[in-house]
């Protein structure tokens, strides 16, 4: 409807094959269409930068974005300028759209990037991707009211609550997140089968018994306790991601590849109950979304590939960015979808 909010993008993984062929993601993810002009540029890919170009054509799809974006201060030395991640980003991002070529190089923002000691040229987890970008973003915006609009966008907040099994004495802190961490096993070790029952599953209490007991300031000793949090406000781009990868003692880094289907909305309404929202939560209403995008992953934890899927907000039409190619795709199916990693509905 027209008050439901944008579901900016998931990122994923599509079906892999035994040996890694990243030309195969189109092919495996969606039948592209005939390539027509789409008025969308790629970027290329600089070494190990899909990650990056996949995020960055999350960011300049959103338009709620790109209209903070355009309102920064343009810093007024050069030096200032070479070093300012959103103002680097505001050239690209103009840099794409005057081009009539079918993509464009990236350097001076990923040059940029690395001034801040964020090393591109490795491996990554989108999801930690975005965190870094999206901090340095924030730090650098010296207008106070388009940090806070920057914040107010992507900031889920939450109350998180530990309650004393003995006395019932409870403490409570608000925090503020960028991303849903959502996990892909239940506490029985079990495999959650729908986005929805990770949701749940996240916002689910959880025990804290024998060597996890917590300091009960009343009690003045450990004790079992119950440990959870309720949702208080969800913002205009709402982020997820799986917790698909995970470190073991003497090994690389792993990576868990079974299938999670999600839908092409959500409304937390019907997914938390009201136990686990703040009472004081206010526009539950409004807590509706529809997907905008899915950044896909394909291969292994220390070997693989980043694409992005995206709804033009203007069109209503589904394009995948795959570094310097661009072309339109029908509407996603869940089911070739499973494979997320992140989302941002």
């Amino acid at each position: 409807g027209g008050n439901r909010r944008i579901c900016p993008t998931k990122i994923g993984n599509p079906p892999s094959k035994s040996r890694f062929d990243p030309s195969s993601i189109l092919v495996k993810m969606l039948a592209p269409l005939p390539l027509v002009p789409t008025g969308a540029i790629g970027l290329y890919n600089m070494g190990l930068s899909c990650c990056l170009n996949s995020l960055l054509q999350v960011f300049f799809m959103n338009t709620h974005f790109t209209v903070i974006l355009r309102r920064i201060r343009v810093p007024i030395e050069h030096a200032e300028q070479k070093k300012s991640v959103p103002y680097q980003m505001l050239l690209l991002l103009e840099q794409m759209q005057r081009s009539k070529q079918r993509a464009v190089y990236s350097q001076e923002l990923v040059r940029c990037l690395t001034m801040h000691n964020l090393k591109l040229f490795v491996q990554y987890d989108a999801a930690q991707l975005f965190l870094s970008l999206w901090n340095l973003i924030k730090s650098q915006i010296t207008d106070r009211e388009l940090a806070d609009r920057l914040t107010m966008l992507y900031t889920i907040r939450v109350q998180e609550y530990l309650v004393c099994q003995k006395c019932s004495f409870e403490t409570r802190r608000d925090s503020n997140m960028l991303t849903l961490p959502l996990p892909m096993f239940n506490s029985c070790s079990q495999r959650l089968k729908t986005l929805e029952d990770s949701l749940r599953c996240f916002f689910q209490p959880e025990q804290l018994t024998d060597n996890n007991m917590c300091l009960c300031e009343q009690c003045e000793r450990k004790t079992p306790c119950l440990q959870g949090m309720k949702l208080t406000c969800l913002p205009q781009t709402l982020t997820l991601h799986l917790k698909r990868f995970y470190y073991r003692k003497s090994s690389w880094t792993q990576k868990i590849s079974y299938s999670l289907p999600f839908p092409q909305s959500l409304d937390f309404n019907q997914i938390l109950t009201q136990e686990q929202c703040h009472p004081d939560a206010k526009e539950k209403a409004d807590w509706q979304y529809d997907l905008f995008g899915v950044v896909a992953h394909s291969g292994l934890a220390s070997f693989g590939h980043y694409c992005a899927y995206i709804r033009s907000l203007t069109e209503g039409k589904w394009y995948c960015f795959n570094d310097s190619s661009v072309c339109q795709v029908r509407k996603p199916d869940p089911q070739l979808f499973c494979l997320f990693c992140c989302a941002v509905f």
